[in-house]
């Protein structure tokens, strides 16, 4: 039998609850979660699931966003009404 480690990392606390619950639901334990999460990533060497950043906190639109709250903080941005635009 492989020689078995703690590993300790804080977590929010509400991540917590969110994730036990979860767990809870599933008939797993926490710890058994996460083993099941780091032998697929040591298996496939990837993270299992998508991670990416949200674009809208990218430094462009940061940049973008500071831009347009200067100029209503100056009076210069200028707002229209317009219809309702329908998405499919």
């Amino acid at each position: 039998m492989a020689h078995v480690v703690n590993v300790n990392f804080r977590l929010d606390e509400d991540v917590k609850k969110s994730m036990e619950q979860a767990c809870a639901d599933m008939g797993l334990s926490m710890s058994a979660a996460f083993t099941i999460f780091a032998k697929k990533v040591g298996r496939e060497r990837r993270i299992p699931f998508e991670v990416s950043a949200d674009p809208f906190y990218s430094e462009s639109n940061i940049q973008h966003l500071e831009k347009i709250k200067k100029d209503i903080d100056e009076g210069k941005a200028n707002f229209a009404e317009h219809e309702l635009i329908e998405v499919d």
